[in-house]
């Protein structure tokens, strides 16, 4: 292993540079050259490719988005695709390949492995946290802070008025951002793609609270779950005499300064993804279990599912009341 190539796919997500810091910074300390692919698998298609060295990561460890740019490259899944990423991977003399992303770069790197046996490593990096095989993914805790500041400052409207906010968050498959941030900001309802929950059992949770003597509630839905200004209309429907606003968070939730848990979860996994290279590994994803790095196959990664968590589904029921 003498030279390694770091890409950045899908969407992006706060931390994928401290993610890239860490892998040049890791490979050039263990004598290895690194070549950075812009625009992620579409880049390396068109062959648009960069040197770079430890002075080329300088100050970004701070900075949202991602300094090699990314974007979404369907065409991946072709055959001929692969062949020609693999032709300019052999053509700069790349021996491995870091791939920073969520699940479908992770099928991405999967299927340039399978093509020639390839060595490929992905750092999983999504707001989602969706990927299997680890309990946490880069961008995901800051994101979730993000989205918890925001609907702070809405519950103070929703208190002073009285009213119901319903907030939509990222997530059209899954809902591990909307969980988690329905725990940290008290919501009293999380609407998730996982578990559907109809519109009328929403309203008669709500009217529960509304007797119980609840003045404001705060329902965070999925965007696969549910479009908040639908949820919201179907409410006031539903609920005469009870004013229900709605507000989508949006792209505010990719971007933005990495918390420290962030860095230091992007930093240890490009150390973690350079050393696996070096020592051999051909098709792995670096990950974290309770406070252990671990190296996942990446064939176990790309065909199993991530499951929600019912305990925290519960929480949220619990902590409602």
């Amino acid at each position: 292993m003498k030279k390694i190539g770091v890409l950045t796919s899908g969407g992006d997500a706060p931390g994928m540079n401290c993610a890239i810091r860490a892998v040049v910074r890791t490979a050039v300390g263990c004598g290895l050259q690194v070549a950075g692919i812009k625009r992620g698998f579409r880049g390396l298609f068109d062959d648009d490719i960069v040197d770079l060295n430890a002075r080329s990561v300088s100050g970004i460890v701070n900075r949202g988005g991602t300094i090699l740019r990314t974007i979404r490259f369907p065409e991946m899944k072709k055959f001929d695709v692969q062949e020609t990423c693999l032709e300019n991977l052999k053509k700069r003399s790349i021996d491995g390949l870091v791939v920073i992303g969520g699940d479908g770069s992770s099928r991405g790197a999967f299927a340039l492995h399978q093509h020639d046996g390839f060595p490929v490593c992905v750092i999983p990096a999504s707001i989602d946290n969706d990927v299997y095989g680890t309990d946490e993914t880069v961008g995901f805790d800051t994101a979730v802070n993000t989205a918890v500041e925001a609907i702070d400052r809405i519950r103070d409207t929703a208190t002073s008025h009285e009213r119901i906010f319903v907030v939509e968050v990222m997530g059209r498959e899954h809902g591990f951002l909307a969980l988690d941030v329905a725990i940290a900001s008290g919501a009293e309802i999380v609407m998730i793609p996982e578990k559907p929950i109809t519109i009328k059992k929403v309203a008669e949770i709500l009217e529960t609270d509304r007797v119980m003597g609840k003045v404001s509630s705060l329902v965070i839905v999925a965007e696969g779950a549910g479009r908040a200004h639908e949820v919201a209309k179907e409410i006031n429907q539903l609920m005469p005499g009870v004013e229900a606003r709605y507000s989508v968070l949006g792209y505010i939730q990719r971007g933005g300064t990495p918390t420290y848990q962030t860095r230091c979860l992007a930093t240890m996994f490009g150390n973690a993804a350079v050393k696996g290279l070096i020592d051999g590994l051909t098709h792995f994803m670096v990950g974290i279990r309770g406070t252990e790095i671990v190296r996942v196959d990446l064939k176990e990664v790309v065909s199993k599912t991530k499951q929600i968590s019912e305990e925290k589904l519960k929480l949220v029921e619990t902590m409602a009341i």
